[in-house]
């Protein structure tokens, strides 16, 4: 059988993760895993989690560092990082297991943003649109990787943010991604209280700097104010 390691990276997500690992938890009947890597939280994160993961552990705080901490213990086939804050619906994860059995190397998820502002319907089918085109995948979209290509990539890169854009153009030079058109559903909450236009010209100019050379280490101040 070919075997999926579901890493969830988490910091403080108790108001949701126990959904969060509900939905994936036919995956763990099926003989998958989950691994929660915890960044230090300070609520009940941990406790929520400890009867819905194979393993829980903890590092220093930091997406990357979770995600490659995650990887390093995971014994999938497939590796499939999950963000603490993402539903995830049946389609989704009948989605996930098919493309698994397909001769891909990585792929990723359709978005749909939770709130029920009408310009969150506009930003989601950007998102997903902009991602078919580029062949570039965000974390909320849920990449999907072989452990073969992520190790020969090098895995997530050390740098406090645009980890997932980075590994998506590593990824892309091998093989474009899977773009499944089923959708996860992430948290608006960023959108929500920090304003949707703030936040869509925010995230333009992080990408664009980065594009352009930025230090991430530079930019995740702007992002993390």
């Amino acid at each position: 059988m070919t075997r999926i390691s579901v890493i969830v990276p988490a910091l403080n997500e108790a108001a949701g993760i126990a959904q969060t690992l509900g939905d994936i938890a036919p995956l763990r009947r099926l003989g998958h895993e989950v691994i929660l890597v915890d960044g230090g939280s300070t609520d009940d994160t941990r406790q929520l989690a400890q009867a819905l993961a194979d393993r829980i552990i903890v590092t220093p705080p930091g997406r990357a560092e979770q995600l490659r901490a995650g990887a390093d213990l995971a014994g999938g086939d497939w590796l499939w990082f999950l963000h603490a804050d993402t539903r995830v619906p049946p389609p989704a994860l009948a989605a996930l297991l098919g493309a698994c059995q397909a001769p891909a190397v990585w792929g990723r998820f359709d978005v749909q943003l939770s709130g029920t502002a009408r310009a969150l319907r506009v930003i989601e089918r950007m998102i997903s649109w902009r991602s078919r085109l580029t062949g570039i995948a965000t974390g909320d979209q849920g990449i999907f990787v072989t452990r073969a290509a992520y190790a020969a990539v090098g895995g997530f890169p050390d740098i406090p943010l645009m980890e997932d854009v980075a590994l998506s153009q590593a990824l892309r030079r091998r093989q474009r991604p899977v773009c499944l058109r089923a959708r996860l559903v992430t948290s608006s909450r960023r959108w929500e209280h920090q304003g949707t236009v703030r936040t869509v010209l925010l995230m333009w100019r992080l990408r664009l700097a980065y594009a352009l050379g930025a230090d991430p280490r530079q930019l995740v101040k702007r992002y993390y104010p």
